[in-house]
């Protein structure tokens, strides 16, 4: 499925919009965890957090014109896409609490024609869905928060920022010491490795805490937590097709549900407080 070429706007007119979606959001106050998490890993700091940002930030402006080139990126008009900003108006101020650096972040979101089902949020806020997974698995708008809050929780929890830096630092077994220094050869990979963050694999326990995270944050943003089940039912009766990009990383099981379903309790009570704020 491709979007109208004629219908387009210029980049620069798609990258206001994008500013625009950060900025008139306001962030809230850093709130309690009602789900439970572990600590992120002290080796992410070898990579240096904006310079991963700035290089995800170019790759995601390439992937948005090679888009624009073939006709498939949605106008600001796109329902579809005026329904996945909405989403996000909601969900982005209670990301603070997660990351103190979402602070500064530009967040975008931008839509996708591609039958791929996928859907992403890179480093420092850049998400994107294609229409394979608005379509084919007809989601709800309860399920679209669940699966746009989820990318989300893998941005603030920086989980592409400690897998780079666990695999460069093992990889090259390079001397940790020597990279306290300065930036050496890590920040460099950071900025290489820019062009590697869409097929990049996260780990189960990535997975879990991403799932728990966008849990949280679809329930303060009054999104109803049992969607979380719904949507990766889903994703489980679809898992035999073809071209399923986006469970080649998110890998769907029993487990996963289990999981869920044993921490809707945990937010319950922050849907229903934001349900009736309105």
């Amino acid at each position: 499925m491709c979007v109208a070429k004629g219908s387009l706007a210029g980049r620069r007119g798609f990258l206001r919009a994008g500013a625009a979606l950060g900025t008139a959001v306001a962030l809230a106050p850093a709130a309690q965890a009602q789900v439970q998490v572990g600590p992120p890993s002290s080796l992410r700091t070898l990579v240096p957090a904006g310079q991963l940002e700035a290089a995800a930030a170019q790759q995601y402006a390439q992937l948005l014109a090679q888009a624009r080139a073939k006709g498939a990126l949605a106008p600001d008009d796109h329902p579809q896409l005026r329904r996945l900003r909405a989403i996000a108006q909601r969900l982005i101020p209670h990301a603070l609490p997660w990351n103190e650096r979402a602070r500064q972040w530009r967040w975008e979101v931008h839509l996708i024609g591609s039958k791929q089902i996928n859907a992403f949020c890179m480093p420092g806020g850049k998400i994107a869905f294609f229409t394979g997974i608005l379509d084919q698995l007809q989601l709800t708008e309860d399920e679209a928060a669940m699966v746009m809050g989820h990318e989300m929780a893998h941005a603030l929890r920086e989980h592409a920022r400690e897998r780079i830096a666990k695999t460069q630092a093992t990889g090259l077994g390079l001397s940790l010491g020597a990279q306290l220094l300065g930036l050496g050869d890590l920040g460099r990979l950071a900025a290489d490795l820019g062009t590697q963050l869409l097929s990049l694999k996260f780990s189960r326990e990535d997975e879990t805490e991403a799932d728990l995270v966008g849990l949280e944050l679809a329930a303060r943003a009054a999104y109803d937590p049992r969607a979380s089940v719904t949507l990766w039912q889903k994703m489980a009766r679809v898992s035999g097709n073809n071209g399923l990009e986006f469970l080649s990383t998110h890998p769907s099981g029993p487990s996963r549900i289990r999981d869920l379903e044993a921490n809707i309790p945990k937010v319950e009570g922050l849907y229903e407080q934001a349900r009736r704020a309105g």
